[in-house]
C-alpha cells in the first residue's frame, strides 16, 4: 500500500525564506502546502504566492495577525479569517478549504462556527532557533507515518529548515513515502475536506 505524507509550511509569505523553500521543492519535484498569514500578504510577497500557486502548492488560511484565536471573541476570529480570505481568494480564484489555527489554539466554539477543515500536524519545533538541524530531522522521521501532515515554518529567519529540507525529502522517499499536497492527501484517503463531516474537525493525520 502506498504511503503518503504532506509537507506543510506556516507563517509566510516572505521574500527571504519562502523563495528558498520553493527552490528546494522545485529542485526535488516535491509538492508543498502553505498556510499564509494575512498581514504578510503584500505587494512585495504576492509574486511569491503566485509562484506557490504556479507550482501546484496548496494555499491555506493561517489567520490575519497570528494571534491566539482561542482567546478572541468568535466575531474577531471570524473577521481574521475573512480578512485573510479577502487577500488569498483574488490570487487563487477560489475559497480556501484548510485552516491551521496559530499555535494549534482552538476551542469548541471555533470548531462549531469556523467553516474550514482544521489542520494541525506533526511539529518538529522548527520555529525555535535552538532546535538543531539534526534534531528537526530526527523528530520528523520518528513521527512519520502514512497520512501524516508535517508542520514546518517558512519564517523569515528559518535558515535551518531550508538547510535540512532536501535531506528530509530524500529520507522520506527512501522510507517509501510519496509526498503530496493536502488536497491530494485527503483525496487519496477518501476524505472530502469540504464535507460537513470534515468541516470543524481537526486533522493531524488523514487516515
Amino acid at each position: 500500500m502506498e504511503k503518503l505524507i504532506a509537507l506543510t509550511f506556516d507563517d509566510g509569505p516572505n521574500v527571504k525564506i519562502t523563495p528558498q523553500v520553493l527552490d528546494i521543492l522545485e529542485e526535488y519535484g516535491a509538492p508543498g502546502s502553505f498556510f499564509l498569514v494575512g498581514e504578510q500578504i503584500t505587494e512585495e510577497t504576492i509574486p511569491v504566492i503566485r509562484r506557490e500557486i504556479a507550482m501546484g502548492c496548496d494555499i491555506g488560511n493561517h489567520s490575519y495577525t497570528h494571534g491566539h484565536m482561542n482567546e478572541m471573541p468568535i466575531g474577531e476570529t471570524l473577521d481574521e479569517l475573512r480578512r485573510t480570505e479577502e487577500k488569498i481568494k483574488p490570487l487563487t480564484g477560489k475559497d480556501s478549504i484548510f485552516f491551521r489555527p496559530p499555535f494549534f489554539d482552538y476551542n469548541e466554539e471555533m470548531l462549531e462556527k469556523v467553516d474550514f477543515c482544521f489542520i494541525t500536524g506533526q511539529a518538529c519545533e522548527d520555529w525555535d532557533e535552538s532546535v538543531t538541524k539534526e534534531q528537526r530531522i530526527e523528530k520528523i522521521m520518528s513521527q512519520a507515518c502514512d497520512g501524516a501532515i508535517v508542520l514546518l515554518h517558512d519564517l523569515h529567519y528559518n535558515d535551518i529548515t531550508v538547510s535540512m529540507l532536501g535531506e528530509v525529502i530524500t529520507l522520506l522517499r527512501n522510507d517509501g513515502y510519496r509526498l503530496v499536497t493536502l488536497t491530494e492527501l485527503f483525496e487519496k484517503k477518501g476524505v472530502d475536506p469540504k464535507s460537513a463531516a470534515a468541516r470543524g474537525k481537526v486533522y493531524e493525520v488523514v487516515a
